[in-house]
């Protein structure tokens, strides 16, 4: 058995669809075809039912698949050992963050980070779904705010960030500098959609006072939010920290007097995963960028 036919497998698991996952690997779908029914036969079990054009996993297909994932992750592991071992200072390094963070606050410690390590090729991806992608070992570390406990993640707690409401310099309140948490009842808001971390994690806050957002328009897009503000379409409920990092003049703070929402960021990574001095070295710079 072949590293690549595992790999081929877990293609075929994703897609459920041996002709999309033939394309998604660059080979022909007989080909593929032919591959798994060779890895069926070396096993001994049918790794999938074929119903039609459909194809289903069997379970004996989901305990195979369960340790594939574990000894391709355990072979990047060794790998990265050994890249680590040759010469430290190359590599590359995928890292996940917030959409609107890394729009904002994150370039000052991607500049650091490539002047230390000049030669390590790091991707950072902008998702909302960072969690998930740590766990699906899509992105190497992620930067997120702070969820339910899992075994399979080390966690290291960065910093916890006060909400504010953010207007216009031209809007009513822009001479204000408190405001009340029920106030916020009478205020037209530009906020991310819902299902975002923040959007959820200011909704709940209302939630717990017994009202909801009067939210006029949403954008996915940060740098979209800020703009509608400053066009005094509506105010928006945002961190304070990514607010002074954005440098704007015309928009204004306003603090929440009694009891102001907060989030608390972490950085974590698989509990499973090597991490390469390069990683590590990443991490410590953030610890310190946030703090």
């Amino acid at each position: 058995m072949e590293i690549r036919q595992m790999e081929n497998f877990i293609a075929v698991c994703e897609e459920l669809h041996f002709t999309r996952a033939a394309e998604k690997l660059g080979i022909s779908q007989p080909t593929l075809s032919q591959q798994i029914r060779a890895l069926e036969d070396e096993l001994g079990v049918p790794l999938f039912d074929r119903v039609g054009k459909k194809i289903v996993m069997t379970q004996a297909g989901n305990l195979f698949l369960e340790h594939c994932v574990q000894m391709i992750r355990h072979l990047q592991n060794t790998q990265d050992a050994l890249a680590e071992l040759r010469n430290d200072q190359r590599g590359r390094l995928v890292i996940g963050v917030l959409p609107s963070d890394l729009d904002y606050r994150l370039t000052p410690l991607l500049v650091n980070f490539h002047a230390r390590f000049p030669k390590v090729q790091l991707k950072v991806i902008s998702s909302i779904y960072v969690l998930n992608q740590v766990l699906d070992n899509e992105v190497d570390i992620g930067i997120e705010i702070t969820s339910a406990p899992d075994d399979r993640l080390v966690r290291i707690p960065l910093c916890s960030e006060e909400y504010v409401l953010v207007v216009s310099e031209n809007h009513d309140w822009a001479e204000r500098s408190t405001i009340g948490i029920q106030e916020l009842r009478n205020i037209q808001t530009v906020m991310f959609p819902e299902g975002f971390t923040g959007r959820e994690l200011v909704d709940g806050y209302c939630r717990k006072y017994g009202f909801s957002l009067n939210t006029i328009m949403e954008t996915s897009s940060a740098t979209s939010i800020i703009s509608l503000v400053k066009a005094n379409v509506g105010g928006t409920l945002l961190p304070y920290r990514l607010i002074q990092a954005m440098n704007e003049p015309t928009l204004r703070c306003i603090r929440i007097t009694d009891d102001p929402p907060y989030r608390h960021f972490e950085i974590i990574h698989r509990s499973d995963r090597f991490l390469t001095k390069s990683a590590k070295a990443f991490i410590e710079k953030t610890i310190e960028y946030f703090n």
